[in-house]
């Protein structure tokens, strides 16, 4: 019994009891609720005799007797509580067989009480601990996307009850894990982080923690996410620029390209290199235009109170830009609400958004609002001129077209190809197939496999993600045509 208990728990000794009963063995609440329940009787007993034990247990409760033993039918039920005389929240060993009962099994139960009741101790307390466990793996999420949407003080509410604080400014690093090793690569980065960073398990990627690290000057000691890559085999990370705590989104979606870079280095390691922000780019004008686009789904009414409100739409269309389908993991909804929510949104706005283009406006407009206000003026200023009502409007400015050159350049460079694998020509290939690589593959007229190839290589030289989502195929699309607006206004 002993051995049993420490290599099967509860659940091989209540089978080990059942072979010896020859019926049906199980834990049963005071209340009558069957906790575990095993039948190794060849007439397969189990709904039968799980009713016989509930009815037994509530009476051994309303008694606070040690034990009981009563008969029904062709079955005696005998009835011992794990811990003292019965009560509502002890659980009771119960045992139903056929008569005649087999020689000693009265006291070989009541020898196995004392195992049974370890284990469930054993067990109940591991329950309670990954319930804790569960609950602050769901409180670190949830002031994640705090963060992502910018809710400052609501995250630093939360976070409050968590340790540690929150740091600001913050370096946001992404480690990919090796499959099932999660848990152990979390319980590392905080040994090595001596409890002084956010870690979160990622609710979009199973295999990837997202870790919030209080930036600090370079210094000859290496930082946390490289020590990660060289303690643990097979583990990749991305990390970010150090960035406020209010751009934590940002440094979520610089750490995830960076991530992809990693995944071809010998070092697993890598850092994401600086590059402009496009919503820091689009000025006075663009902050305007994006006010005006995403007007309608910001006052949206919902028809009727169960319906999403404008907020709720306005983190749907967020998370779904991000994550593509995964959103449904990070919102905790059904696909068929993310479909619906979907459909309702373009309806509002007016959008097709099964376009890149569209999506790529959207995920600007998006980025414009949830940049710092430094594009909207107070006072006397706060008065100015209409706004542009197209994006062309937007992407001509030259310090946009400036941005646009710079994510390009490096596939702009002297010496870069101009054969039927021109990265360029990849790229816009596959964003004028919104993105999929079917379509893509069969305008390129190479294979599915080919085509993803040549999008891996271009993740390599651009740094950026481009086939997992974050991906950035909006900044992409962005700059492609604003560099040709540029062409088209001098030619004109």
């Amino acid at each position: 019994m002993y051995r049993l208990a420490r290599s099967g728990g509860s659940q091989e000794l209540l089978r080990w009891v059942s072979g010896r009963a020859e019926g049906w063995a199980g834990l049963v609440d005071g209340d009558g609720t069957v906790l575990h329940g095993v039948t190794r009787a060849p007439d397969r007993m189990g709904v039968e005799a799980a009713a016989l034990a509930a009815e037994g247990a509530k009476e051994l409760a309303s008694r606070g007797a040690r034990s009981l033993s009563f008969d029904q039918g062709p079955h005696t039920a005998l009835l011992f509580p794990l811990d003292g005389p019965a009560e509502a929240s002890s659980p009771v060993l119960a045992v139903v067989a056929p008569r005649p009962l087999p020689d000693g099994l009265a006291t070989l139960l009541a020898d196995a009480s004392m195992p049974l009741a370890l284990c469930w101790t054993a067990e109940t307390v591991e329950r309670k601990r990954r319930r804790v466990d569960l609950a602050e793996s769901r409180s670190r999420e949830a002031v994640l996307h705090l963060l992502m949407t910018g809710q400052l003080s609501i995250a630093h509410q939360v976070a409050g009850a968590l340790k540690p604080t929150l740091p600001d400014p913050v370096r946001v690093c992404v480690v990919e894990c090796p499959t099932g090793r999660r848990d152990e690569v979390a319980r590392i980065c905080t040994d090595l982080s001596g409890g002084r960073s956010w870690i979160i398990r990622c609710p979009v990627y199973a295999h990837h923690l997202i870790l919030i690290v209080p930036a600090e000057p370079d210094t000859a000691e290496p930082r946390l996410g490289l020590r990660v890559a060289d303690r643990v085999d097979e583990c990749v990370v991305g990390a970010s620029q150090d960035v406020p705590l209010s751009d934590t989104a940002t440094g979520y979606r610089q750490a995830f390209h960076a991530l992809a870079v990693a995944r071809g280095l010998p070092g697993r390691h890598a850092r994401f290199g600086s590059a402009p922000e496009a919503a820091l780019a689009v000025g006075r004008a663009g902050a305007q235009w994006a006010d005006a686009l995403l007007n309608p789904l910001l006052t949206h009414l919902p028809r009727r109170s169960h319906d999403p409100g404008s907020q709720e739409l306005a983190a749907t269309l967020a998370s779904w830009l991000a994550f593509s389908s995964h959103a449904t993991q990070h919102l905790k909804i059904h696909r068929n609400t993310l479909a619906a929510r979907l459909r309702l949104i373009g309806e509002v706005l007016g959008l097709d958004l099964n376009q890149v283009a569209d999506q790529a406006a959207l995920d600007l407009a998006l980025r414009i609002r949830a940049t710092p206000t430094v594009h909207r003026p107070t006072g006397p200023d706060a008065v100015a001129p209409a706004p542009p009502h197209r994006l062309d409007d937007i992407l001509r400015g030259p310090a946009v077209q400036e941005w646009a050159a710079q994510q390009l350049r490096p596939l702009t460079e002297p010496g870069s190809s101009r054969t039927a694998a021109d990265p360029l020509t990849t790229l816009r290939t596959w964003l004028d197939c919104q993105a999929q690589l079917g379509p893509t593959a069969a305008a390129l007229g190479i294979s599915v496999p080919g085509a993803r190839k040549r999008l891996t290589r271009l993740e390599s030289a651009l740094q950026r993600s481009l086939l997992r989502t974050p991906s950035a195929r909006y900044d992409l699309w962005l700059a492609f045509r604003s560099l040709d607006l540029a062409g088209s206004d001098a030619a004109g």
